[in-house]
């Protein structure tokens, strides 16, 4: 039972790894069929397009030919170094969920690569379910959390921000912080972001009403903090 963990890659006088053509395609094969079922399973918990479905599923086999290529061959690995190097991502920012799902296909490609297949399916399928498994359960839905907002609020630049709201959220709210401030439109407004707690969440309505007539009915979102923090 042991010999499924062990690599299918054969050691060569140098001990380093070496492929044939029968280990390529074994290897490439576990890795694409693992990155299909694991991009299936993150499929349920991701909220992403189809273009990052293919991405989870090709990811592995990328990364095991790099692995597999690049062993023992310095020059090879440097080279491949450099490439990466001239590669800007320009993708929006991901969240949690997405960041974790590159990094599961990256170790299972990683171990794809090394000759290891039983640990790469271990990786990408068990890992996969685990997370899944994992992302169901209640934890962090406690209610003072639940009752946490982000409030943004767009304002002139000539209105003071400082205390002008103080009133108003004495009035409707438990709590509040600033936990942001950014100037936008050429620096004529600025983009404020409060965490806040309601006294009575069906006062949302009023709340908003009321800032807008002091902040000349530009922009307010009001959001559920976790949800609007959930970017890495």
């Amino acid at each position: 039972m042991e010999n499924i963990f062990d690599t299918i890659f054969t050691t060569d006088s140098s001990g380093n790894l070496t492929m044939t053509v029968a280990t390529f395609f074994i290897m490439a094969g576990a890795a694409l069929a693992s990155g299909i079922i694991f991009a299936w399973i993150m499929s349920f918990r991701v909220r992403s397009n189809k273009r990052f479905f293919i991405v989870n599923a090709i990811l592995p086999v990328l990364i095991a030919c790099i692995i597999g290529f690049v062993n023992g061959n310095i020059g090879v690995g440097v080279a491949v170094g450099g490439a990466f190097a001239l590669i800007r991502f320009r993708s929006a920012q991901s969240t949690a969920d997405e960041l974790a799902s590159v990094l599961i296909t990256m170790a299972g490609g990683v171990a794809f690569g090394t000759g290891y297949v039983a640990y790469g399916v271990l990786i990408m399928v068990g890992v996969g379910l685990l997370y899944f498994g994992i992302s169901m359960l209640p934890i962090w839905k406690h209610k003072s959390f639940a009752e946490e907002k982000l409030l943004k609020i767009t304002i002139p630049e000539s209105l003071d921000y400082s205390e002008v709201f103080n009133e108003t959220f004495s009035h409707y709210l438990k709590e509040n912080e600033l936990v942001g401030v950014k100037t936008t439109n050429m620096g004529s407004m600025f983009k404020l972001s409060f965490r806040i707690k309601m006294k009575n969440p069906k006062e949302e309505k009023e709340l908003i009403d009321e800032l807008r007539t002091m902040n000349g009915n530009l922009e307010i979102s009001l959001l559920p903090y976790v949800e609007a923090n959930n970017t890495l």
